[in-house]
């Protein structure tokens, strides 16, 4: 399908030429596609699968970061979200799937992308994996996400430098905050970020000192379906 992309922010576009892991629903890779080719929903609709990770980050009062997508993003404009989501790429540091290297070296390769985090402040191994969830959600009638998400934790204060491309707005969050932010008409949450919070994330983050215990490695979480 051809689909003209002369309306978008030239720097998204550019990114939508990025090689994307495509996967079965065993999360086994199978091949890459562009992130444009991924997130047509006539595609999507067709099946394709490709893997992506959401970062949560705290900071020492155990507070969520997080960020309003820039207006400028082709999928899920101005919504609010965790601390970062994106997609490992059919890159060779990002391909290897050992103790999820891949997916974290992505990671903290977007966490300095979109928010200006440097790699020394989230180091690799203090991310936490948690679980992985499928999901399919539409963004609007063109567009939208069906992933294999790569959850991870991590603990960190952090110095940031917002990319404006990426990233409209942050905002620091308790529990009690996010779950006013839910119920505000007015603010716009990703729908990923909503199964995620409607499924597990208060529960995980009430046990954050215990995430062993939390952990469900195996499993892969097939929500909203």
């Amino acid at each position: 399908m051809a689909v003209d992309l002369q309306n978008y922010d030239e720097e998204q576009v550019r990114l939508m030429e990025e090689m994307c892991i495509v996967i079965d629903k065993d999360d086994k890779r199978i091949g890459a596609e562009s992130k444009k080719t991924c997130h047509l929903m006539d595609n999507i609709n067709t099946g394709l699968l490709h893997r992506a990770f959401s970062v949560f980050l705290f900071d020492s009062q155990n507070r969520l970061l997080l960020q309003q997508r820039a207006s400028e993003k082709i999928t899920f404009p101005d919504m609010w979200t965790n601390t970062c989501c994106s997609h490992p790429l059919n890159t060779p540091s990002e391909l290897v799937e050992e103790a999820q290297l891949g997916a974290r070296t992505a990671a903290q390769r977007k966490l300095d992308h979109e928010l200006g985090i440097k790699p020394e402040q989230v180091p690799l191994d203090d991310f936490e994996f948690l679980t992985r969830i499928h999901y399919l959600a539409p963004s609007d009638g063109m567009w939208g996400e069906h992933e294999i998400d790569y959850i991870f934790f991590i603990r960190a204060n952090v110095d940031m430098d917002m990319n404006l491309n990426e990233v409209r707005d942050t905002k620091y969050v308790t529990p009690e905050e996010l779950r006013a932010m839910f119920v505000d008409p007015n603010i716009k949450m990703t729908p990923w970020f909503k199964l995620i919070c409607e499924t597990f994330l208060f529960k995980w983050w009430a046990n954050i000192d215990q995430l062993e215990g939390q952990r469900d490695v195996d499993t892969i979480q097939r929500l909203g379906f």
